[in-house]
């Protein structure tokens, strides 16, 4: 098993800005020189919780800062952006990167972007339109043919080149045919996953629901995999979870539950749930009252939390449940108080995984 990270990021509302972004990218900065695998960088327009709208930028700062860490985009909503943009900034993002970069994709989950974007998603159409316009990009970096692109969702055109100025679309990413594509599953039997296992990219599990959920991830890749004569490796799939380290499994309790791993699920996570209709997906048994999903519960069936005994036991217990996975990601919060989330960081990876080996 390898660590990465995955931040969406999470600061309350009101939180200073640009004094957030620094402490994000200490934490990438922080996470290079542990030796960590990868870290994905979420992108959200609406949510005061999760203030980075464009990951593309966060990373190609980072990238100056770190030497070997991989960045993702965790993921590009694709609803929010025309593809033909897209296109040239993921692709200039990964000659910049030289290899160190993963493209993360989705169709978006929250209500405020689809408002913003006109988005229905009841409708399907921001799957539709993430379908299409992933395939429209690979398309284009592959063979830029003139002409109109028009859909339901964009428009644009493709001159017809002219080399006697330099006129043409050139921008083609640095790792051919395109940089790694990953994809987040949340729902049991995601459909994105089905479409993961098919494709041959990157599957990835939310941090918030269970074992009995994340199996049926598993599952909706290889089904995939089947349609097109794939062979899933279960080394690829990362799946994420929210992750504290201390001396004493009391200790890491009692920091947990009064830190900010509850203080993100209580002020936001438990109040967005409902109104997205996920609750029930954290949910270990499925008939279980909406009003027994606490913090603790979280702390005690979803959340991995202990000394690095605990933490490395729980870690094997998830992989055992689902039947193996390639890479954890340990999800992103404020590092507060510093020292003792600096420290849970360097035990994942210097004592927990280890022990795993």
């Amino acid at each position: 098993m390898e660590v990465g990270y995955f931040t969406m990021p999470m600061h309350p509302p009101g939180s200073d800005i640009s004094q957030t972004l620094e402490d994000d990218l200490q934490q990438i900065i922080t996470l290079d020189k542990l030796g960590y695998k990868e870290a994905w960088i979420g992108e959200h327009f609406t949510t005061m919780w999760e203030n980075i709208p464009a990951p593309d930028l966060f990373i190609a700062q980072a990238l100056a800062l770190t030497k070997n860490i991989i960045l993702g985009t965790g993921v590009t909503c694709m609803p929010n952006h025309n593809p033909f943009v897209v296109a040239h900034r993921i692709a200039q993002l990964d000659q910049m990167a030289k290899g160190r970069f993963h493209w993360g994709v989705g169709s978006g989950g929250f209500p405020g972007d689809f408002e913003v974007f006109g988005y229905d998603p009841s409708t399907g159409d921001n799957r539709r339109m993430t379908r299409d316009a992933i395939e429209l990009i690979l398309q284009i970096w592959d063979d830029p043919k003139p002409g109109l692109y028009e859909s339901p969702f964009w428009r644009f055109t493709i001159p017809e080149p002219d080399d006697e100025i330099g006129l043409r679309f050139h921008m083609k990413p640095y790792q051919l045919p395109h940089p790694p594509i990953g994809v987040a599953g949340v729902t049991e039997n995601s459909d994105t996953l089905i479409q993961a296992g098919e494709r041959g990219w990157i599957p990835m599990s939310i941090n918030l629901v269970p074992g009995r959920v994340l199996k049926t991830h598993w599952d909706a890749v290889e089904l995939g995999a089947s349609k097109s004569g794939r062979h899933p490796d279960r080394a690829t799939w990362r799946i994420a979870r929210e992750i504290y380290v201390a001396d004493t499994s009391k200790e890491a309790r009692k920091e947990a539950l009064e830190g900010v791993l509850a203080r993100d699920f209580d002020q936001y996570f438990r109040k967005l749930l409902p109104k997205v209709k996920h609750l029930d997906l954290v949910k270990k048994n499925p008939d279980m009252a909406d009003s027994d999903v606490t913090a603790e519960y979280m702390a005690d069936n979803v959340w991995i939390v202990g000394s690095p005994d605990e933490v490395a036991e729980k870690l094997q217990a998830l992989s055992d449940e689902v039947g193996g996975f390639g890479v954890l990601l340990a999800m992103g919060h404020e590092w507060l108080p510093k020292d003792k989330w600096t420290h849970s960081t360097e035990m994942l990876i210097n004592e927990v995984i280890p022990k795993l080996a």
